[in-house]
């Protein structure tokens, strides 16, 4: 085996050691949505139940997914095993397709996922201000500190202010609408989450060929029967 065969068995070995610990934590993070103490009350909500499960599951698969990959991957680069390579190859060609079609879906649909948002932080708000409920108040809490907001808008009840980022008096005065400022990180951001997308299906374009040359050098292997 030459010195680029090498190299490259060294960074499918990394490649998918990393792209494991991804896959698990999305296995980690959607099991937690689903099953948390502290999240199971977002499931009660009655707008968007449907889109939670849902997108709780597609994290889940993926994880699982992306961790079985990166077992095969690692076979085939330890153990020098062309039919491993060859699923991984696969399967890490199919990633690369949905990877990019994900990116320039999520590009296109930018205006519809931050409406979806906002109507859904607009539900939420609006039961809060009626039951008052612990896992509704972690999910403002959540919405206040990503985007640095807090309210739809107007006067701001004082029991909702405490879910709102933590700032000085003056500051607590003039918090942005939560609403607006979703539409405008959604917009501003939109060309960077398909830059990420592209990027990450470029890194694993990288392992692909990385795998496609070790696959190409390793030699066949052959039964010679014993010999009397």
């Amino acid at each position: 085996m030459d010195g680029c065969a090498q190299m490259c068995k060294c960074f499918l070995i990394l490649f998918n050691f990393l792209f494991a610990l991804v896959g698990f934590g999305l296995v980690a993070l959607g099991m937690w949505l689903r099953f948390g103490a502290e999240t199971r009350g977002f499931f009660d909500i009655d707008l968007n139940t449907a889109q939670f499960n849902i997108g709780v599951s597609v994290l889940v698969v993926t994880g699982c997914l992306m961790l079985v990959m990166a077992i095969i991957g690692d076979c085939g680069a330890c153990n020098n095993s062309k039919a491993a390579l060859g699923v991984f190859s696969g399967l890490l060609t199919v990633l690369i397709i949905i990877e990019i079609a994900a990116g320039v879906m999520a590009f296109m649909w930018s205006d519809r996922v931050s409406g979806e948002l906002v109507n859904f932080y607009a539900t939420i708000y609006a039961q809060y201000l009626n039951t008052r409920s612990p896992a509704q108040a972690v999910t403002l809490k959540l919405f206040h500190n990503t985007f640095d907001c807090c309210g739809v808008g107007g006067s701001i009840e004082m029991f909702v202010r405490d879910t709102c980022p933590k700032a000085s008096f003056l500051e607590k005065l003039m918090y942005s609408s939560c609403p607006s400022v979703i539409d405008e990180v959604f917009d501003a951001n939109a060309p960077l989450v398909l830059g990420g997308f592209l990027g990450t299906a470029g890194i694993m374009l990288v392992a692909l060929v990385c795998s496609c040359l070790l696959y190409g050098n390793l030699k066949p292997s052959y039964y010679s029967p014993p010999i009397y």
